[in-house]
């Protein structure tokens, strides 16, 4: 069964209060990663328990590890950053929910999948990393089986401009490591104004985790002038299947 398509936004700034009833997935990124403070820049503290209290908004930190080549230690001491949030300020509603670990490798190895399982079994049993302790991988790319099984709660199996996505190379990758929707998220650049509706349409039947803009460079910065456009399709989409459902 598929989940219902959830706005992937790798930015703190936000149109949700106009789109109630779409679910974002926010991921905050003060600084590569939560940064070298306790606390974020001034901006985050202010910004972030805005985000927190929305029921449609999840947020998650932002942590790189280098495909799996960055030191365990300084990786588990990022997470326990983002975790000390809500350990000097939950009550504020400054938290998030889950780790987004960017730069995961899409190559089986014996010491990749040790080392995501480390992280993964750490953002778990961290108790500052609140409610369903996000886990997502962001390999760019489909990975092999071994890197995903049991793996991460929500894998980015394409992040590519739209030309990329939609050739040969990348469509024979995403049928030969097939992905179910629910855990699948799908971050494509470079989208013709006109195609952000289909492509919506198209991406929702394969993953539950969208992000879609026109932008070609800075995309992670800013939103283009598609972005009400994707987040109407996204919930255009929504009301289209909840109607098939209520016709059923």
């Amino acid at each position: 069964m598929e989940s219902k398509a959830t706005v992937l936004v790798p930015l703190y700034i936000y149109p949700i209060t106009t789109h109630p009833n779409v679910d974002f997935l926010v991921i905050v990124n003060p600084n590569s990663g939560p940064g070298g403070s306790p606390l974020p820049s001034h901006d985050y503290v202010r910004e972030v328990p805005k985000l927190n209290a929305h029921p449609n908004v999840t947020t998650v930190g932002y942590i790189k590890i280098d495909y799996c080549k960055r030191p365990l230690s300084e990786t588990f001491e990022e997470i326990e950053t983002y975790a000390g949030w809500a350990k000097q300020h939950e009550h504020s509603g400054l938290f998030v929910e889950g780790i987004f670990v960017d730069e995961t490798p899409n190559h089986y190895s014996t010491d990749r999948a040790q080392y995501l399982d480390a992280v993964l079994t750490h953002i778990k049993s961290s108790e500052g990393i609140l409610r369903d302790k996000l886990v997502i991988h962001n390999p760019g790319t489909p990975p092999d089986a071994g890197l995903a099984d049991p793996g991460p709660d929500m894998i980015v199996t394409c992040e590519e401009p739209y030309g990329r996505y939609k050739g040969q190379e990348v469509q024979q990758r995403l049928r030969e490591y097939h992905y179910d929707q629910p855990r699948s998220g799908y971050m494509i650049s470079a989208v013709p104004e006109g195609q952000i509706e289909p492509l919506v349409s198209e991406l929702r039947h394969r993953g539950s985790y969208l992000f879609v803009t026109d932008l070609v460079d800075d995309f992670y910065e800013s939103f283009g002038e598609s972005w009400s456009n994707f987040v109407a399709a996204i919930e255009t989409g929504m009301m289209a299947k909840a109607e098939v459902s209520m016709e059923r």
